[in-house]
């Protein structure tokens, strides 16, 4: 028997535990193992998850009882110019989707930015949160720990940053329900996504205010931050990364490229991602944002469940009087991302397929100063998720949506 197959009988007898092979083997044969157990065990043949191109040892921080690899279609779409607080230059936006017809909607969205002479991307605000809740006997004590909270920034700060030589606290903002306090802690974890950065910090934070308040810790995640869920409070004050991008396309351009009119795409714009999306009682005011900002997560390693929190977008159109007093109206078109939560170090992307397309971005690793590598990815995102917004919305105002998707075989 080879090594795989011994490994795989010594768990089918009991030996071993199957998260236990890693420590009796390398990390390729215990991966092999695990196939040869399912493989006795279904009828699934495994030999394509098998084939993956990285030494699985560096997978080791990002998954656990590992088989293989599943590889999702990557594309590329661009080039774009973007004239960002951090980007400055031409980018091309590596996408992994399994979506026929996203590459090429988000690439001929692009190609009309371009010839607009590219977007402009700003990331507003920047703050990765984590929210612990608390125990109280009630009001009086939860007015007593707010109180000591907002004297005490300093401290709380001190405790949190003992933790990391990278994380910065910028604020802590109270909210009390009953005998419940909630405290959302905002962090610059500058170019890390920072969710375990901002967990651990949180947890230094919260044996402090334990030690000076009448509040007892329950959990140091009280959904108030909040994490892979939808959420006002994402929309409303961010997490992670706020982000705008926005472009003027002269009206002689949407005619000849997008085959319709701003004044027709601003208003399916209203009828749709507004009014449609209110109607809907929908936290998201956009077309598809979360369809690029997905295909971005896979491609560059981010947490792929906060493509969530990536969808609190909203998406605006406006006619607007072109400077040829002779030509067609011009469209302004914009997508703010709210909570657009990324990083260019650690998680994911140190993942060699993730780490190649960060390089194709030239956006792998620390940027210099801190931080900036994170808001430029995030301002390139936006602008591939206003390229998508803009291509479908033409599509819906010229009705060729079902006409492109035929002719693609989608």
């Amino acid at each position: 028997m080879t090594d795989a197959e011994t490994l795989a009988e010594r768990v089918r007898t009991g030996e071993l535990r199957l998260h236990e092979l890693e420590e009796h083997a390398d990390h390729d044969t215990a991966a092999a193992a695990r196939r040869v157990l399912l493989e006795a065990e279904t009828d699934a043949d495994l030999e394509t998850v098998g084939d993956y191109a990285f030494d699985a040892e560096v997978a080791d921080s990002a998954i656990e009882n590992m088989i293989g690899a599943a590889q999702v279609p990557m594309g590329v779409a661009g080039p774009v110019t973007v004239d960002g607080g951090a980007a400055n230059g031409q980018y091309r936006l590596p996408l992994a989707t399994s979506e026929g017809a996203l590459l090429a909607s988000v690439n001929r969205g692009l190609s009309v930015i371009e010839s607009a002479g590219g977007a402009s991307a700003r990331v507003t605000k920047n703050g990765m949160t984590r929210a612990p809740v608390f125990r109280v006997e009630g009001v009086v004590q939860a007015a007593e720990t707010v109180e000591w909270v907002g004297e005490n920034l300093e401290a709380l700060r001190e405790a949190a940053e003992s933790t990391t030589s990278h994380g910065e606290l910028l604020d802590v903002e109270p909210y009390v329900v009953g005998d419940s306090v909630f405290l959302r802690f905002a962090y610059d974890t500058k170019d890390a996504m920072g969710m375990n950065m901002a967990t651990i910090a949180t947890g230094e934070a919260c044996s402090v205010v334990e030690e000076h308040t009448p509040a007892s810790l329950v959990a140091l995640s009280g959904n108030l931050c909040s994490d892979k869920k939808p959420a006002a409070i994402n929309a409303v004050e961010g997490r992670g990364r706020s982000v705008t991008a926005d472009v003027v396309i002269p009206g002689e351009v949407v005619e000849e490229r997008l085959h319709t009119t701003a004044d027709a795409i601003a208003e399916a714009n209203t009828r749709k991602n507004l009014i449609g999306s209110a109607k809907a009682g929908s936290l998201g005011f956009n077309a598809h944002a979360a369809n690029v900002v997905g295909a971005a997560f896979l491609a560059t390693g981010q947490d792929e469940a906060q493509v969530v929190e990536g969808a609190n977008a909203i998406t605006t159109m406006d006619a607007r009087p072109s400077e040829d007093e002779n030509g067609s109206s011009d469209l302004y078109a914009s997508v703010s991302l709210a909570s657009l939560e990324v990083g260019t170090v650690g998680g994911g992307t140190k993942l060699p397929t993730q780490s190649e397309a960060l390089d194709v971005l030239g956006l792998r690793g620390g940027g210099d100063p801190a931080g900036s590598n994170a808001d430029a990815l995030a301002e390139v995102i936006a602008v591939g998720a206003l390229a998508g917004e803009l291509s479908l919305l033409a599509a819906l105002a010229s009705r060729h949506l079902a006409s492109a998707h035929a002719d693609l075989g989608r």
